[in-house]
Order: C-alpha cells, then sequence, then structure tokens
C-alpha cells in the first residue's frame, strides 16, 4: 500500500518520539513491502518563532493533500507561563482540528499486565480493564465565543443539534463493534448543552437497540472511571468532559506515554499521543516513544492495515515485558533506556520477527 503521512512533530519531545513513530512506520513498511511517503511540516511554538500562525496554511495544505497525519505535541513554557499571550502553541492544534473537520478523538484505554503495578489504583480493579473514551473535538468551551477583561471573563458552551447527532453516531457504532455498552457522560442536572445531549441521545437509543445505554454524570463518571473502571466499553462526552477524563484514565495505564489515539472527522484522519510536549524533557532522550508509536499502529489499522498494527502492538509488548523501558515506566533496578534505545528495539523486533 502507497500511504501519504503529513509529520507534525511540534515542539517540546515532539521531535524525539516523532522520530521513533517514524522509524517504526518505515520498518513495517520494509517488512510488509509498502510505500510511505512523508511531509514534514510546522506546527506550534515551532511554527510561531518561524512564521507567526500555529498553524500555518502551507502546513494545513500538506495536511488536505496527504492520507494521514501522524502528529506529537505542541506547547512551550513560554507561552505556559505567559497568560497575556495573544497567540499560543495550543491554538494552532484548536485551528488543526477545526479546519480538518476532527470531530471525533478516540482513546482507547487498557492496561498492561506487566506495567499494573505503576497505577496507583489496586490490582484487582485495573486487571482486565478494556474501554475507549470518544470525546467531542471541535464544539463546546473551547470553540465558544470567549471574552476578557480584568474584571470579567467567560468561554461559552455551545453545542448545535448536528455537533451533538455525528458524534453519537460514532459512538453507539463503536459499541456495537464492541461489547454492545455505551456510557453517554454529561452534567444534564446543571447545563443546559447537557440536557440537550442527553435529550438527543435518548432520541437515538431506540435506531440501536442492540446497545445498552446509560447516562452518568461527569463528577460520577470522574469517580467510577477509577473506581469500577471495567464497568465501562464506551464513553462519549463533549470536549471539555472528554479532555480532562481522558487524563484521568492515564491512572489506569500507569502512563500517558502509554496512550495513543485517533482524531477522525471530515477530512484526513490524525493520529497522536494523548500526552503533551514536556518540554522540560526535551533533547534529553528520556520521553517515553511508545505512544507515538501506538499512535502509528492506529494510524496503520485506520487503513485496514491490521496484521501490521498487530505486529507493532507485539512488538511494544515484548519491549515492556522485556523491561526495555524509559525511565517513568521502568522496574527499579532495570536498565536505562532512552527514547532512542526503546526506539530502536522495537525496530529491530520488527526488523527480525517471521
Amino acid at each position: 500500500m502507497k500511504l501519504k503521512i503529513a509529520i507534525l512533530p511540534g515542539d517540546g519531545i515532539g521531535p524525539e518520539i516523532m522520530e521513533q513513530g517514524v522509524a517504526v512506520l518505515n520498518a513495517i513498511a520494509r517488512k510488509f513491502n509498502h510505500e510511505f511517503e512523508y511531509t514534514e511540516a510546522l506546527c506550534g511554538a515551532h511554527a510561531i518563532d518561524a512564521v507567526g500562525d500555529p498553524y500555518p496554511e502551507a502546513t494545513h495544505e500538506a495536511c488536505m493533500q496527504a492520507d494521514a497525519v501522524l502528529f506529537a505535541a505542541v506547547g512551550d513554557l513560554r507561552y505556559d507561563n505567559d497568560p497575556t499571550a495573544k497567540v499560543r502553541p495550543e491554538q494552532g492544534l484548536l485551528a488543526m482540528r477545526k479546519k480538518l473537520g476532527l470531530f471525533a478523538n478516540i482513546r482507547p484505554v487498557a492496561t498492561f499486565e506487566c506495567l499494573l503495578h505503576k497505577s496507583p489504583l489496586k490490582d484487582e480493579l485495573l486487571r482486565g480493564a478494556d474501554f475507549i473514551v470518544i470525546r467531542e473535538l471541535t464544539g463546546g468551551m473551547y470553540f465558544g465565543e470567549k471574552y476578557q477583561d480584568n474584571d470579567k471573563a467567560y468561554d461559552t458552551d455551545i453545542y448545535y443539534r448536528h455537533e451533538i447527532e455525528r458524534i453519537l453516531k460514532v459512538a453507539f457504532e463503536y459499541a456495537q463493534k464492541r461489547k454492545k455498552h455505551l456510557t453517554v457522560v454529561d452534567k444534564a442536572n446543571v447545563l443546559a448543552s447537557s440536557r440537550l445531549w442527553r435529550h438527543i441521545a435518548k432520541e437515538m437509543e431506540p435506531a440501536y437497540p442492540d446497545v445498552v445505554t446509560d447516562y452518568m454524570f461527569i463528577d460520577n463518571a470522574s469517580m467510577r472511571v477509577l473506581t469500577e473502571p471495567r464497568f465501562f466499553d464506551v464513553i462519549v462526552t463533549e470536549n471539555t468532559f472528554g479532555d480532562i477524563l481522558t487524563d484521568e484514565t492515564s491512572c489506569i495505564t500507569g502512563s500517558m506515554g502509554l496512550q495513543p489515539s485517533s482524531s477522525l472527522g471530515e477530512h484526513t484522519p490524525l493520529f497522536e499521543p494523548v500526552h503533551g510536549s514536556w518540554p522540560q524533557a526535551a533533547g534529553q532522550n528520556r520521553a517515553n516513544p511508545l505512544a507515538q508509536i501506538l499512535s502509528a499502529a492506529m494510524l496503520l489499522e485506520h487503513f485496514g492495515l491490521k496484521e501490521e498494527g498487530a505486529l507493532i502492538r507485539k512488538a511494544v509488548n515484548a519491549s515492556l515485558d522485556q523491561n526495555v523501558r524509559t525511565p517513568e515506566i521502568q522496574v527499579e533496578g532495570g536498565a536505562q533506556y532512552g527514547t532512542r534505545e526503546v526506539g530502536k528495539w522495537i525496530v529491530d523486533y520488527i526488523d527480525n520477527s517471521l
């Protein structure tokens, strides 16, 4: 298969983990006789420095011309510590989602047996947890009308029927392919936008009679994700709640460095790790590349390359079982591996697989 892939390394640790993600894709191309063509483009703080725009038109054009986008992370301490900044790296990510029409963020959450001890939660709560969080990505407070002065500020949490219907359709269809259980997370006891979400979800329920649908307030869901993670199969929620809830799920996997995601919608699909840019660690060869590598696996699987994605997942599991891990998930007394060493081990595993 031939695929055109736009590569957006971004900021902080982004270029380091992206290097390993691309190296793994190249190993898969060699093994399965595929052809992957890459176009690298600017985004985030690097793009602001270069052209004054966190998501330049040239980057958007590269994304639109590609079959898929592999993205790393954006964010820089210069902007984190300056609340008055008018242009911010994260605006590039939001602009990319909006202009590509990426309204559905898919974040799988699963445990690794050899990493259960890294979670702050008890093993008996975690073992066997396997669910997906589907987050609406282009509506809500992140994109609603905003205002700020010295005495007042507001963000408008606005949703339209068509935005809610299309994300719920994605969620119901994912549930049909899995264990046929969907949980709609909202705050319908307080927020009008959530009441519309719940109203529309109940309207759509009869069209999916094979799916058991339940409803949960975000505060309760935030608790039960950590105390009863095996209860969930597919969760769907709005943008802000989804952002917070999916970061919380890192307590289940033991590290945000293990969580990939995809963003799907109207144009080119995007694949990215859920963690941030961790600028404090940039250039130090200690960032975990596994989420980036697993995002590459999701990219391949999106195009029907199931065997290729499975081999990447097998290689990642093997690296964890062999304690080939970056410091934040390494066992006590284990050997020291950096970003490059973990990536090379996985590439070698793929190259040498039968």
